[in-house]
């Protein structure tokens, strides 16, 4: 997979593929962003990407604002949903998490505080459409 880059998909199952395929651009260090409205796909899709490091129990952070996950790579995913203020982010060690050059993360609901990502990101905006399929499109920002 080449960034930018962009599919509509129809299924579940084209959506786990997709993951599947993403997955294998990423390295350490890499932090992910991904951006849509509720019900998208963005838990969904990190969930499905990180079987691939023989991750199993994903679930969305919302409540708990990060959880971290051991397999193939250690992953952060956040969630900045319910994040009201950046200081919050900053409270918990945010920059830590970025800078940490042996994981990936992941960011969903980044769009929300745009102020704290880093420059260097890819991003994933996820469009659901009235007959329930999703325009996914991919752009890293070095």
């Amino acid at each position: 997979m080449e960034l930018p880059y962009s599919k509509k998909l129809y299924s579940e199952e084209e959506t786990i593929s997709l993951a599947n395929e993403f997955i294998k651009i990423l390295w350490p260090g890499d932090v992910v962003i991904l951006n849509g409205n509720l019900g998208s796909g963005k838990t969904f899709f990190i969930k499905q990407a990180l079987k691939n490091y023989g991750i199993e129990n994903v679930n969305s952070p919302t409540f708990a604002i990060v959880n971290e996950y051991s397999g193939n790579y250690n992953v952060y995913h956040f969630d900045f949903y319910r994040i009201n203020n950046p200081a919050e982010l900053f409270d918990i060690g945010i920059n830590d998490y970025l800078n940490d050059d042996q994981a990936i993360t992941f960011i969903e609901w980044g769009n929300l505080i745009p102020q704290v990502l880093p420059r260097k990101r890819i991003e994933i905006n996820i469009a659901l459409n009235d007959d329930f399929s999703r325009v996914f499109e991919f752009k890293r920002y070095a």
